[in-house]
């Protein structure tokens, strides 16, 4: 009978013990990730990253990882986890070779400006990936708070990879992916590299309210102008429109993407998104210069139900003002979207659109952004009159003044 009594009371004294020890951890873990927040959050698992490993390729501070994990959170915790968040804009942008400042300036330009809270996605090669994280986690709290970001490593079907990624230039037919590797994402604005955005991406993201029951995506023409314009003149392929699409900015509702059944020349019958790429890309690759921008154009030429057109300011480029300024609805709104093709912010064939870049590249954060942003670009611009886009700078600085006129308002020590 004692043996029992014994047995009985070592099993209470390991029950204590047990109960306590589980106690502590949850209670150390619910204090470490920052109260009723979520417990165990793991960074979105990307191809090339490893979990565990992310500390390893971000900067060297003990509590780098911590600061990643809350970014991925978003704001969360700041409703207890009770309070669900509105639903953020999404924002995608691929960056490979020497596009890692051009990236983050046009990040920048974005966050500066936006209203609502911004999901990043980027995706870039493997060794940018530290680059990306500790330039983005340097920005000061206010700004972070403003976005969070993933960053990815860029993938394309395995058996046609080094086909799809050597396509026009390194890793750009990336973004014809996007559907099929962001599937939980319902929309998002995916923008090139070397965009400025001069208005917030809210403005943007409303044309998704504008679509009627057949469009799923919207672009801006590659030209107004029919006589300089190039697919009217040297395609050798089918193209949407009268001049062709511009796919630098890009609105898409991939939900319908996805479930879209898209017309097209090679079969009888209509082919889901990721039926249609491969054949396209086959039947078409000797004929196309531009890579997945003529692949889009000849999918909206099938489709054109499907596309809607936004005026070019929301894709200004040279093209616009080289020969004379030939955009309409930015002299008379000014330009919303800014779009440096060609190199331009790194040389000094445009001066003008250099100027837009370097000043916002310069911005400190938290600085006035009219005496510190604002009024050294026009004095910059002055000096660039020089050129035909020169001389169009006032619709370069009009819609920037009133997005950061509304910064000032929103600043405790706006003026």
């Amino acid at each position: 009978m004692r043996r029992y009594i014994r047995a009985l009371m070592l099993c209470t004294v390991f029950a204590v013990f047990s109960g306590v020890y589980v106690y502590s951890k949850l209670f150390y873990s619910d204090v470490s990730l920052g109260g009723n927040g979520p417990r165990g959050f793991i960074p979105q698992r990307v191809p090339g990253i490893r979990r565990g490993a992310v500390d390893k390729t971000g900067p060297q501070s003990p509590h780098w990882y911590n600061r990643y994990i809350m970014r991925q959170r978003g704001q969360v915790e700041a409703g207890g986890g009770r309070v669900q968040p509105e639903a953020p804009m999404h924002l995608a942008v691929v960056a490979c070779g020497e596009r890692l400042e051009e990236t983050v300036t046009m990040i920048k330009s974005a966050v500066i400006f936006s209203i609502k809270h911004l999901q990043v996605h980027i995706f870039a090669e493997d060794q940018l990936h530290a680059s990306f994280m500790e330039a983005l986690e340097s920005w000061p709290g206010v700004i972070r708070s403003r976005f969070n970001y993933t960053v990815y490593s860029i993938s394309f079907p395995s058996e046609n990879a080094a086909e799809w990624k050597k396509l026009f230039k390194p890793c750009a037919s990336q973004r014809l992916f996007l559907p099929l590797i962001l599937k939980d994402v319902d929309s998002v604005v995916y923008v090139d590299s070397d965009i400025l955005f001069l208005q917030p991406v809210d403005r943007l993201w409303a044309f998704l309210s504008r679509f009627n029951s057949s469009q799923m995506a919207a672009m801006a023409p590659e030209h107004e102008e029919p006589r300089i314009a190039w697919y009217n003149r040297f395609a050798r392929h089918p193209y949407y429109g009268k001049t062709g699409i511009n796919s630098g900015v890009m609105l898409m509702n991939m939900t319908r993407m996805r479930n879209m059944f898209f017309k097209n020349d090679m079969t009888s019958v209509g082919l889901r998104w990721e039926e249609l790429l491969m054949p396209l890309l086959q039947k078409y690759k000797l004929n196309i210069t531009w890579g997945d921008q003529d692949l889009l154009n000849i999918i909206f030429h099938h489709n054109p139900e499907c596309l809607l057109e936004f005026p070019c300011m929301w894709n200004y480029r040279p093209d616009h003002c080289i020969y004379g300024s030939n955009c309409a609805s930015a002299e008379e709104e000014g330009v919303y979207i800014l779009h440096g093709n060609r190199g331009v912010y790194h040389d000094h064939k445009q001066p003008a659109f250099r100027a837009v870049y370097e000043a916002i590249r310069k911005y400190p954060f938290g600085a006035d952004p009219v005496t510190s942003l604002l009024d050294p670009l026009e004095a910059e611009l002055l000096t660039t009159t020089h050129t035909y886009c020169g001389k169009s700078h006032p619709i370069l600085t009009k819609r920037l003044a009133h997005s950061l006129a509304y910064i000032n308002r929103k600043s405790p020590g706006g003026r």
